[in-house]
């Protein structure tokens, strides 16, 4: 299996998110109450709350912060209604663009991302608009210490879409975004395999290349939707510089 890969959209979503720690607390602490809520607060029977907790401690938020976020999922007394809502639509230079959120009020949500779509030169597209131009994967970043055939004979029981070497000769591995993702996951962990970066993802199947006056707007688009309290995440498929 080999390929190439286009690393600077996850790059520039992990940059993003170190310079604004208190907001990715915020962001992670919402979907692990949201996950304890819907599916139980037990890690190994839950796979939404595990991956929810893995970003809370690789963001290095405190434990105490994960156990409340769970407990007040669980609790018989929370009241609060969250809704998972996945919007599409257009940059500049027609760069498509993913935008996956956790909302109690879709109604001022859906106002915001059209107004900063409107506000950076985009448009909110309507639903399947875009989604198309993307592969919702699971995604893993493989330590280069493991090998591409011992990667492969690690992962022949499980549906493993493709794996590629990258930059500095680590792997990059995609599967299917379900449960195969977390057995896969599971399983290198078990034999030791670095994993440098795990998540589930909207991977663009190509690449759109700016105009040079279009990029720092779009980075600056890119910034506004992530910097929103109901984003969860934001893909693009801009050719953005690494």
């Amino acid at each position: 299996m080999a390929g190439h890969s286009k690393w600077a959209n996850i790059k520039h979503k992990k940059a993003a998110a170190d310079a604004k720690r208190g907001k990715v607390f915020t962001k992670i602490i919402r979907e692990i109450t949201v996950a304890a809520k819907i599916g139980g607060g037990d890690l190994s029977s839950n796979s939404r709350l595990r991956l929810a907790c893995e970003k809370a401690l690789s963001s290095n938020m405190p434990k105490d912060n994960i156990d409340r976020a769970i407990k007040k999922g669980i609790g018989a007394n929370d009241s609060t209604s969250f809704e998972n809502i996945t919007y599409e639509g257009y940059g500049l230079d027609g760069v498509a663009v993913m935008i996956n959120c956790l909302t109690d009020n879709k109604i001022r949500t859906v106002a915001d991302i059209r107004h900063i779509f409107s506000k950076n030169g985009g448009n909110l597209g309507t639903s399947g608009s875009v989604s198309h131009l993307f592969e919702h994967c699971g995604l893993m970043l493989i330590d280069k210490t493991t090998s591409e055939d011992d990667l492969i004979e690690l992962t022949l029981n499980f549906d493993i879409l493709n794996i590629i070497k990258i930059d500095n000769n680590n792997l990059e591995l995609t599967c299917k975004p379900d449960t195969s993702f977390y057995d896969v996951k599971k399983s290198l962990e078990d034999a030791s395999v670095e994993i440098l970066f795990s998540d589930i993802i909207y991977r663009p199947l190509s690449t759109v290349d700016l105009k040079k006056d279009s990029e720092e707007k779009l980075i600056a688009m890119l910034d506004a939707f992530e910097n929103h309290d109901d984003v969860q995440d934001v893909t693009s498929n801009a050719n953005l510089p690494a």
